[in-house]
């Protein structure tokens, strides 16, 4: 579920902040995986009292919100330069409001249980797409496995040998194209954004005030004005925005700064499973057979996919 925009497309070490007392930072990534987990279930509530590019628009609203106030306090500034904004415009679309308003339209008709591991998908897309677009990212025999494994955990999770039964096919291509969105706005930043000289605050900060402008715009002209003001759904939906959007980022943020963007980016594998416990506890949503085992191949189908090949030592002479 990473949203975040950095100069190499992917998240990236920064600069330490001012010194002070931090929690341990497998507290934090508890909190992470939580949160990120729970953003399934929160769409799903969301999407009881409003429509989906609603939700969404509230969502960008309080994330947007939450990353203002950490700049006001960090006396950051945006970005400058004509260049960097039209790139972070299109950033802002692939990584935020495309894939947000997708899985919002997604969950109208499947389980949130289904949607977080559909968003597990999204490092085999990653790895399918750097096939073809990256030619400095070159695939191995293990990463182009862990490509098809995952893809077959997918098709175990949609119940392929029964015919997709009782599946809404829309709903699932929703949430699919979602997952996708995000490698191909991770890939469009390397590309484009690298070298900007932006501090990732500042970029993503940016980068959410565009996507909240972008939903502005598109909402009022797809739906109408809620004749009621639903409470729990409103709550949901700002918690989904402050926790999943602002308050994630400065996690993962720290977590990287840390301990790396390997160990922080294995929070990916932690999201469904929480997302499919709190859809079954909490939402009473169904489960077989199928959707654990399919999860579990999904996820260490994209785990070999981020397997690297060692470097070779030089030859001693």
């Amino acid at each position: 579920m990473s949203t975040a925009t950095t100069g190499s497309g992917r998240i990236t070490p920064a600069s330490p902040d001012r010194p002070g007392p931090r929690l341990d930072w497998r507290i934090r990534f508890a909190a992470l995986s939580l949160i990120w987990g729970f953003s399934f279930l929160l769409i799903k509530v969301g999407t009881e009292g409003y429509a989906p590019f609603q939700v969404t628009l509230g969502r960008l609203v309080f994330g947007a919100a939450v990353l203002a106030a950490a700049m006001a306090v960090r006396r950051e500034r945006l970005p400058r330069g004509a260049r960097t904004w039209g790139h972070l415009t299109v950033a802002a679309f692939l990584l935020n409001a495309l894939p947000f308003s997708l899985f919002a339209y997604a969950e109208l008709t499947i389980p949130s249980t289904l949607a977080g591991i559909c968003n597990a998908t999204s490092p085999l897309w990653g790895m399918a797409l750097s096939l073809v677009a990256l030619s400095e990212d070159r695939p191995t025999r293990v990463r182009v496995a862990g490509l098809g494994l995952g893809f077959l955990g997918v098709l175990t999770v949609l119940g392929a040998w029964q015919g997709f039964h009782g599946l809404d096919a829309t709903g699932t291509a929703l949430a699919l194209l979602a997952s996708l969105s995000y490698p191909v706005g991770w890939i469009y930043v390397r590309r484009t954004l690298a070298g900007t000289g932006g501090s990732h605050l500042s970029m993503t900060g940016a980068q959410l005030l565009l996507a909240t402008v972008q939903l502005a715009v598109v909402t009022p002209l797809f739906t109408s004005l809620p004749t009621r003001v639903s409470v729990v759904p409103l709550l949901a939906i700002a918690a989904l925005g402050a926790l999943g959007t602002g308050v994630a980022v400065l996690l993962q943020y720290g977590l990287v700064a840390e301990v790396g963007p390997t160990t922080a980016q294995m929070v990916t594998y932690f999201i469904p499973v929480i997302a499919t416990a709190a859809g079954v506890a909490l939402l009473g949503e169904s489960l077989t057979w199928s959707t654990p085992v399919g999860a579990v191949i999904v996820l260490t189908g994209a785990a070999l996919t981020q397997v690297r090949p060692k470097p070779r030592r030089a030859p001693q002479t």
